[in-house]
């Protein structure tokens, strides 16, 4: 199970904290979703998970304020006694937490912060995160290019020549996100997002140099830190008993995660120049993506020429 800690989100959105005595160090965040408990507050718990980060906003916040200090601090109790929640997270510049509130945190142990932004792009930018952060992932061996805007993920057996091609594209004017190793995360049912490990980000090792640094060479415009996987390029060997797809009216797709992603077999043998390939191959899926497809597009001239053929 993946997880990030209470310090992780405060660093990462600058919360103020409002519960200063209460450690948060070491409490996990394992859920990717967030919570309002607006009806929590109102008294509704079915399908409630206190496992969740809770956010308090204006609505919260007015619906507390309307209520007697009595049913207040009993209601703020009720919630708070939950002890899994992680923390609360109060916004709004304007919103101030109850005494009440304070008071239950010291007893639960459950730390409050504050930020000024709005509920709305807090929550936002809270979901989007946690979900990048938690998402599924797996290690795959392989190099991740952006090639035109593409992320190509290119494959294929140790040796075959995938870093050098890698180099090739970076020096064309592309930029490297991985080599070797790709760490690729599931953060929504239709997006791969790629990444290199922290040890080896930036590096390509290429056979008879040994390693180079590829930020250091080709400045920072050359490298790039993460990437959506849009397309997967398999270099094979050359294999004159198999058939290859010369047409491309049909897509393979290699699963990644439960992800289907279109992917091109490209044979590999001397003379051919598998960067600019790789290039074309972006482009070309490109353009399907924009609604053009060159192959159906000669399918269909072909079969216009025939019936006109056909008709005189």
């Amino acid at each position: 199970m993946y997880f990030v800690t209470v310090s992780q989100i405060k660093e990462h959105f600058k919360l103020e904290v409002l519960t200063p005595d209460i450690d948060y160090k070491n409490r996990k965040i394992t859920e990717c979703d967030v919570n309002r408990p607006a009806l929590q507050l109102a008294g509704f718990f079915d399908y409630f998970d206190p496992t969740r980060l809770q956010i308090i906003g204006k609505v919260e916040h007015t619906y507390l304020e309307k209520v007697s200090q009595e049913e207040r601090a009993q209601k703020i109790r009720r919630l708070m006694s939950y002890k899994e929640i992680p923390c609360i997270v109060i916004c709004r510049e304007e919103i101030e937490a109850f005494p009440e509130m304070l008071e239950c945190a010291k007893e639960n142990g459950i730390p409050i912060f504050k930020t000024d932004l709005p509920t709305t792009s807090f929550l936002a930018e809270a979901n989007r995160w946690l979900h990048v952060e938690l998402a599924p992932r797996i290690s795959m061996h392989g190099v991740l290019v952006d090639i035109y805007g593409e992320g190509i993920l290119i494959t294929g057996e140790s040796g075959i020549g995938k870093s050098e091609t890698a180099l090739e594209l970076v020096r064309r004017g592309h930029r490297l996100v991985a080599d070797d190793a790709v760490e690729i995360k599931r953060v929504s049912a239709s997006t791969l997002l790629g990444s290199a490990p922290e040890v080896i980000r930036h590096f390509i090792e290429v056979r008879g140099i040994g390693i180079v640094d590829i930020k250091q060479i080709f400045g920072v415009g050359s490298v790039k830190e993460m990437k959506n996987i849009d397309l997967v390029i398999k270099l094979e060997l050359w294999d004159q008993n198999k058939q290859y797809d010369r047409l491309g009216l049909t897509n393979e797709y290699t699963d990644i995660l439960g992800i289907k992603v279109v992917t091109n077999a490209i044979p590999v043998r001397p003379g051919r120049n598998i960067a600019i390939i790789c290039e074309t191959a972006a482009i070309n899926f490109r353009q399907k993506k924009m609604g053009y497809n060159a192959a159906e597009a000669l399918n269909n001239r072909v079969m216009s020429n025939l019936q006109k053929n056909n008709f005189n």
